[in-house]
């Protein structure tokens, strides 16, 4: 009982916390994102050893550097390119130049922990700020949230009412093909009836929801790989009841750039 009022309420906090940056905007909610992208990168580091290690204060400082490039909007995609292309570059250098200090494998993480963490968690305030006529960001920053927590909240309850087939028994042995199905209707339900009352969109951003939730089931489950073969059971115990940044924001992390990919492509 006390775990369980431990999670409820870290989780009410958190979504009071996501609930005001998102309305709020702006350099707020760029630093609230820029900050869990550190927190979610450092403890993808942790997994392979490198948070205190020159590769792992690399990526620290060009995440920097990529949110500020994200934050002007006078800056192209081009450049985050650049910055993204000078971050490999300087990691192949660490690597050279300090060989045989990091395996090959260590060198792969953490360019895949750049893209994977901090690219893809800046599109939750690119998402926020998206230029879209007619449409206002804040409504579909809440859709990435909507997506992907509802998601995570239908399916666990389909899955413990009706679930009978393992959806991924080596990864999760809870989750269920059912409650992998409910979680989408679900979500697509919420995005329907989210999108109806607050953005006159509510059949496309049930069809966002749905592709998002399918999506987001995907993250969730990558983030359960990665920490089965590393033998850990959370990224981090920053989030009470929740663990890590990374256990939080697993899903969120692929529903983001859905989210506003498929936005631009159908809110045109």
């Amino acid at each position: 009982m006390k775990a369980f009022m431990t999670r409820l309420t870290s989780g009410i906090v958190l979504l009071a916390m996501i609930i005001s940056v998102g309305l709020l905007g702006g350099w707020v909610l760029f630093a609230f994102t820029l900050t869990i992208s550190l927190i979610g990168l450092w403890e993808f580091c942790r997994v392979f050893h490198l948070e205190k290690k020159s590769l792992g204060l690399l990526g620290l400082l060009f995440t920097v550097i990529y949110y500020l490039c994200v934050r002007n909007r006078h800056v192209s995609m081009e450049t985050g390119m650049v910055v993204l292309l000078s971050y490999l570059i300087c990691a192949m250098a660490v690597y050279v130049f300090t060989f045989p200090k990091y395996k090959t494998e260590e060198i792969m993480a953490a360019v895949f922990g750049m893209f994977y963490v901090t690219v893809m968690l800046s599109f939750i305030y690119l998402t926020r700020e998206i230029p879209l006529e007619g449409v206002e960001g804040k409504f579909l920053f809440f859709l990435i949230f909507i997506c992907s927590w509802g998601c995570d909240t239908c399916a666990y309850a389909v899955g413990m009412l009706l679930g009978r087939h393992k959806l991924a028994p080596v990864l999760s042995p809870k989750k269920s093909v059912e409650g992998g199905i409910g979680g989408v209707v679900g979500a697509a339900l919420l995005g329907f009836l989210y999108g109806k009352f607050f953005m006159s969109h509510g059949g496309v951003c049930a069809l966002i929801c749905a592709v998002g939730a399918v999506v987001s089931q995907v993250g969730d489950l990558a983030a359960s790989a990665i920490k089965r073969n590393h033998e850990i059971k959370d990224y981090g115990t920053l989030i009470p009841g929740h663990g890590g940044i990374l256990d939080r924001f697993d899903s969120v992390i692929f529903t983001a750039p859905i989210i506003y990919v498929m936005a631009v492509l159908m809110m045109r």
